[in-house]
């Protein structure tokens, strides 16, 4: 069916058509339409990562669902968790449009969107009358407004909210889109968000008598050395696991393409191998640590590369809007069968 209905949709503009394939999503899904995608035990293949257990190894990445929206319906596509956000304390619009570009000849999205969001306590609403039985993991950021110098008490108060309804949640300290955001992977700034976001989740964890595993998400445009320096910092600070990796500043793979030169980050096919560079360093350093591997994924030999870089799980997004829901049962049998 996605086939049918993607040469109309690549005719709209980009966000527009976000809008209405969600729209459409959340239709045949009451009309029990939705989940002919998500049937068959060639979805089954129940694995552990940071201490939770999934039903199968591919989930949907954040950025898609940014407030819980559409949960349910995503969730009956197949996958075996979906991640929502980012979301921030306070709703905000993001920045201004047109702010999210197709590249399609490199099956690529530059987006600038800037965390829009309706704020923590609409993605909490949602998410409390979710019916989705799969692993729910919830990202968090900082609003635009408030300084670097302040984040950490943005991700602390979303902390708070989230936590008694995630399975996990996200520390996004990586879109290009925030300015300064970035800043808060290096050094002393990023110990001085992840100790007390550690110290803080485990009070709640003891609290609510389950643990609900931090996870970090960094970019792919580290060094080596900045890597090795993320990954101590992690380990040091008692994180269960790092998604690698957000999208890209770098643009040579899509030089002189039309939209290569909007601000924003670049993802699809363009960051696979950089996402994967980074994942196979952090195996290196982190040789016990949960790894989700994202960027991108547009078919099951993809799906695998992220698999065999050293990653325990596996995110999709640019590879959805090009390829559609067909690509999740594609990445699951290709997983399934190597195994």
């Amino acid at each position: 069916m996605y086939a049918f209905a993607r040469p109309l949709l690549f005719r709209m503009d980009p966000e527009n058509a976000h809008g209405v394939s969600l729209r459409a999503l959340e239709l045949a899904h009451r009309l029990h339409l939705a989940g002919v995608y998500g049937r068959g035990d060639s979805l089954n293949d129940p694995c552990e990562a940071m201490g939770l257990r999934f039903a199968n190894r591919v989930g949907l990445a954040a950025g898609l669902d940014k407030n819980a929206d559409h949960l349910d319906a995503l969730g009956a596509l197949g996958f075996g968790f979906v991640e929502v956000g980012t979301v921030t304390p306070r709703p905000q619009p993001g920045n201004p449009r047109p702010r999210l570009f197709r590249l399609p000849r490199q099956q690529a999205i530059i987006n600038r969107m800037g965390f829009n969001n309706a704020g923590v306590d609409r993605l909490v609403a949602n998410v409390r009358k979710s019916r989705y039985a799969g692993v729910i993991g919830i990202n968090i950021g900082k609003n635009l407004s408030t300084p670097v110098a302040r984040a950490v008490d943005d991700y602390l108060l979303c902390l708070e909210r989230v936590h008694p309804y995630a399975h996990y949640v996200t520390v996004n300290i990586s879109s290009p889109n925030t300015p300064g955001l970035r800043d808060l992977q290096l050094g002393e700034h990023l110990d001085g968000l992840l100790g007390p976001l550690r110290e803080r989740g485990t009070r709640l964890d003891e609290q609510a008598g389950r643990r609900v595993p931090l996870a970090v998400k960094i970019a792919p445009d580290m060094e080596e050395s900045a890597i090795g320096l993320v990954a101590e910092a992690l380990e040091r600070n008692g994180i269960d696991a790092v998604i690698a990796t957000n999208t890209t500043i770098a643009r040579d793979a899509v030089a002189g393409l039309p939209h290569a030169e909007e601000q924003g980050g670049l993802s699809g096919g363009p960051v696979f191998a950089a996402s994967n560079r980074v994942v196979t360093a952090l195996r290196r350093h982190l040789p016990g640590m949960s790894i989700i591997g994202v960027g991108g994924i547009a078919s099951g030999d993809d799906a695998l590369a992220k698999r065999e870089a050293g990653a325990d799980l596996v995110q999709l997004y640019s590879g959805l809007i090009y390829r559609g829901p067909a690509l999740i049962r594609e990445c699951l049998r290709a997983l399934r069968q190597a195994a």
